[in-house]
């Protein structure tokens, strides 16, 4: 197992690892998937999330690779998620919609509570993370995000947005030069992503009243 950790190339002076490439690359399709709404972004996550659990393990990172379980079991919830909500159309995708303001207040709630919680862990067994807080910041801000996405909100998209901020030089100090490289393409495609998604929501209850006069 210790060619995950190997180098395979160097990039603009970074040392990219071939597991931390491929991991992130699967997960540059998921989100792509998730996107358009395909109910197959979950597969993707949830192999994704098992290579770079098996890169962290071996590289001794317990709080990354910890988060990388959680990362596939939100996913396996989120493939059950989708199948069982999703509309009966043909490309099989997910409806969308904006949160409720309430549901925006639990979100930004638990994303509080549970990085001072898993912040709070962290530095109390340093063994789990060298960077407890802005490792705990990801690790609970990603829960909240996929968990947003399970739920077709579009608040998904900027939770993801606010991961990156921090995701991006956590990436590079860590090391894992690939997954930082990888945050910069997220944002771009985030911001797409969120474009689109914003559309639907807001088209969807249109044409539900339009098909509802007809009737």
């Amino acid at each position: 197992m210790s060619w995950l950790n190997a180098e395979a190339f160097t990039a603009f002076g970074q040392p990219i690892k071939w597991a931390d490439m491929t991991g992130n690359l699967i997960g540059l399709t998921a989100l792509a998937l998730g996107w358009r709404r395909s109910v197959w972004t979950w597969p993707a996550q949830f192999v994704s999330g098992l290579v770079l659990f098996a890169a962290f393990a071996t590289a001794h990172f317990t709080g990354s690779a910890g988060k990388q379980v959680v990362v596939m079991v939100v996913a396996a919830w989120g493939w059950w998620q989708w199948n069982r909500g999703r509309e009966q159309a043909q490309d099989g995708s997910i409806a969308v919609r904006f949160a409720t303001w309430r549901e925006r207040a639990v979100m930004a709630a638990a994303a509080l509570l549970g990085t001072l919680a898993v912040g709070g862990l962290f530095t109390l067994y340093p063994v789990l993370s060298w960077a407890p807080w802005p490792d705990a910041y990801i690790f609970v801000g990603t829960l909240v995000a996929m968990y947003a996405q399970a739920r077709g909100m579009v608040e998904f998209w900027f939770a993801w947005l606010l991961v990156d901020l921090v995701g991006v030089p956590f990436a590079f100090m860590n090391g894992y030069a690939f997954s930082g490289f990888v945050y910069v393409i997220y944002g771009a495609l985030v911001l797409w992503g969120l474009r689109d998604w914003w559309q639907r929501s807001r088209t969807a209850p249109a044409l539900e009243g339009l098909e509802g006069a007809a009737a």
